[in-house]
């Protein structure tokens, strides 16, 4: 397998009788909870009682609680020394309310011994594809992201004057062919546009089981107020990227447009994705985490 880590045995003698609170449990959230020891119990957040039952066959404790909604919190502090925040920032304006209401509950109450929070790479803006590492400074260039780099003071912050173990990750793109949105291989189906290599950026990606065992190696061995880059070994321009899934999967390669072509054509969205160029370094993720992600993209998506 492309993944490999070696913490998940050592750490499993720290977590035992212990409770891992999920914040938001989402696609990575389940599979944190699976890639988890057995004997750790598992409680997660829900704001859809629908979803009650879904958690409960996975074993999951649920606790129906709204981000949105300060007083819904109360019974998340005191319920676990390992919290994971993995629920995204409203959808508006440049400060993450939800993660202020999450911190504030627990400020109020019990904290946590360690929290990871789940950010983005976007914190570093266009970086003109050169390499980034986690000593670079932020500069967001969207609302998104600008969400993002509020979370990440926060929790920073509330570390510090708490004496909790904090983490941020930063993560790419997530990637998986059983993930709802996260098979690049229907974009290249789709024959979605990619750019012309002189305008083109690079890219970069995270597998989303590789991402949750990158969550539980920060809750088990991440550094008090520490960001880390959890990605793959990287370095391919996004255009490259679509082509070797096409090649590899046996299909057409996408066509390549223009910059400016591309303005007047794609979503606001998508062409917010093309206009940051970056290669992340993932050293410290490796050194400090004990995580190895080989490369190995086109293999994994296509077997």
């Amino acid at each position: 397998m492309p993944v490999q880590t070696s913490f998940l045995g050592a750490p499993s003698r720290r977590f035992k009788q212990t409770r891992v609170l999920i914040i938001g449990c989402g696609d990575v959230g389940l599979r944190v909870a699976r890639a988890l020891p057995k004997h750790v119990r598992v409680l997660a957040t829900t704001s859809d009682p629908d979803r009650v039952p879904e958690l409960r066959a996975k074993r999951i404790t649920p606790l129906q609680a709204n981000l949105d909604r300060a007083s819904s919190l109360h019974q998340l502090a005191g319920l676990s020394g390992y919290a994971l925040q993995l629920a995204p920032p409203p959808n508006m304006g440049s400060s993450d309310t939800r993660t202020a209401n999450l911190i504030r509950s627990f400020r109020l109450r019990s904290k946590p011994t360690a929290l990871v929070y789940a950010s983005t790479t976007g914190v570093y803006g266009n970086c003109n594809g050169e390499w980034v590492d986690e000593t670079r400074a932020v500069n967001p260039q969207t609302d998104r992201a600008k969400r993002r780099v509020d979370a990440e003071t926060r929790v920073r912050t509330f570390g510090k004057q708490s004496n909790v173990r904090v983490s941020s990750l930063r993560i790419p793109g997530i990637y998986a062919a059983d993930r709802e949105g996260g098979d690049p291989l229907d974009r290249v189906r789709q024959a979605t546009p990619v750019l012309v290599s002189e305008d083109d950026v690079y890219t970069n990606h995270i597998h989303a089981d590789a991402l949750a065992r990158a969550c539980i190696a920060a809750l088990w061995r991440g550094k008090p107020q520490r960001n880390y880059n959890i990605a793959e070994d990287s370095g391919i321009k996004t255009g490259d990227y679509y082509d070797a899934l096409a090649d590899a999967a046996g299909l057409p390669r996408p066509p390549r447009i223009t910059r400016a072509e591309a303005e007047a054509t794609l979503s606001p969205m998508r062409l917010s994705f093309l206009s940051e160029s970056r290669r992340i370094d993932n050293l410290r993720m490796k050194q400090e985490l004990g995580l190895t992600l080989l490369s190995a993209i086109i293999n994994r998506l296509i077997k």
